[in-house]
């Protein structure tokens, strides 16, 4: 017999969508015009986790009390709106405490573990204080900690759930709630199997409401954030970026693994996998409309969007001895996967590889990439260049290597950029380039004129 599931819809909130007391407002009276939004799903407050990742990496005792200061500031200027703050106020100050605590225990002795249960504080404080605004306007409100259901890896920073023990704690122990109450829950964090806190990486929460939707089998995937929708490129860049109205899957997961940052790149994986719907949409303009992401659209254009990745960098590496490619390309791979590198892009020659690394995503361990041990073990076999300061530029679109003239419409008007690398063939989808991160700007607005304008 099938089972059949309430419809269920999952709203997520950004940080900017919970930033104080009027944008939690604002927000929780999207979840209040919808009956169907069961679950709310948060993000910490903006600018929040910031402080929270400096805390981490062991800060004097001056400015760790600066920022400590300047976190207790944004979490008391809401409760300050509150109608009945005590117990919620009571209920913040340990986590501050917590937070004071952690640290100072940073500053002695950094760990990427210690680092995911301070910067975990963020969520924990935000879901608190939002219930509490859903219960102020009359609402049944339940805050719920998504450690208890977001099981992953001990891959701190960076770790990967656990598909279907999440889905069996979902059914235990959120799926009976959502029948009585609206759960309030985190982003971005969950818990390995010793209970230690973990987080999905920066911007992890849009796949926690992702990873719940799948599980729950929900209707739709509600991602409220400050702009109205995918466009078709970054419009603080290019004033003239178009919003997008439907996407698919397909391609809006491609610009999220390629740097637009409205969505998180393993967001639409578990909805793709269920096909179910997300909606990206602005919590500050709601009648804005915004961008339906869905498995299939009609007549999918040529090129759909452009997407920028920075803090990218270069790695060309020359073979030192006159061995066949396929073994220095054998020797040069199994050191990456021996030091659980990601290689992102690769091009070749004979004698050479170059490839980009995304220096993106993790909460912890930005530019940790090339360690001392990585870069010994590679120089016993190839002369190692490093390129920094670099941004990866990715056209997406549909069926791109068998279309004629991309290259010609991409790189026409590049002669005044330097092009450091190319990457295009592999994919049906897209075609990327590296190039110094200081003209990145400049060549999107050039070529968002030529392929949208």
């Amino acid at each position: 017999m099938t089972r059949v599931y309430p419809q269920f819809v999952i709203a997520k909130f950004g940080g900017t969508s919970v930033a104080d007391f009027d944008s939690m407002n604002r927000s929780a009276g999207i979840v209040l015009a919808d009956d169907h939004v069961r679950l709310v799903v948060l993000s910490a407050s903006a600018g929040v986790t910031n402080l929270l990742v400096e805390l981490s990496k062991g800060l004097e005792s001056h400015d760790r009390m600066d920022k400590i200061d300047t976190l207790r500031a944004i979490q008391h200027n809401i409760i300050s709106r509150l109608k009945s703050p005590s117990i919620v106020a009571r209920q913040i100050d340990q986590l501050l405490e917590n937070i004071a605590h952690l640290a100072e225990t940073a500053s002695a002795t950094p760990s990427t573990a210690l680092s995911d249960e301070l910067v975990s504080h963020g969520e924990l404080m935000s879901s608190l204080l939002f219930t509490e605004v859903l219960r102020e306007r009359e609402a049944r409100a339940e805050w719920f900690d998504a450690r208890k259901v977001i099981r992953t890896n001990s891959l701190y920073g960076c770790a990967e759930p656990h598909l279907s023990l999440v889905e069996t704690q979902v059914e235990t122990h959120l799926r009976p709630r959502l029948e009585q109450t609206i759960v309030i829950t985190q982003g971005f964090i969950g818990s390995d199997e010793n209970e230690q806190t973990t987080t999905l990486g920066r911007g992890g929460s849009d796949y926690t409401a992702s990873l719940l939707g799948e599980a729950l089998h929900a209707a739709r995937v509600d991602i409220w954030t400050d702009v109205a929708g995918i466009y078709t490129t970054d419009p603080r860049i290019v004033a003239q970026a178009r919003r997008i109205d439907h996407i698919s899957f397909s391609e809006a997961s491609n610009m999220a693994t390629f740097g637009a940052k409205v969505l998180h790149p393993a967001t639409l994986l578990p909805a793709m996998r269920k096909n179910i719907p997300v909606f990206v949409g602005s919590s500050k303009n709601t009648a804005a409309g915004g961008t339906l992401v869905r498995r299939e659209t009609e007549n999918p254009p040529q090129y759909r969007a452009i997407a920028v990745r920075r803090k990218q960098t270069l790695l060309r590496l020359h073979s030192l001895h006159q061995r066949p490619a396929y073994a220095f390309f054998a020797d040069i791979f199994t050191i990456m996967a021996e030091h659980q590198v990601d290689v992102d892009l690769v091009t070749t020659t004979e004698r050479g590889i170059a490839m980009a690394l995304n220096g993106t995503g993790c909460t912890s361990g930005d530019g940790d990439t090339l360690t001392t041990a990585l870069l010994t073990a590679l120089s016993a076999h190839c002369q190692v260049e490093i390129e920094t300061g670099l941004a990866l530029i990715t056209v997406i679109g549909n069926q791109l290597p068998r279309s004629p003239g991309v290259c010609r419409d991409a790189f026409m008007e590049s002669e005044e950029y330097c092009v450091r690398m190319i990457f295009h063939g592999a994919s049906n989808d897209n075609l990327c380039f590296l190039l110094p991160e200081n003209t990145a700007d400049d060549a999107i607005v050039t070529l968002h004129r030529r392929l949208f304008e």
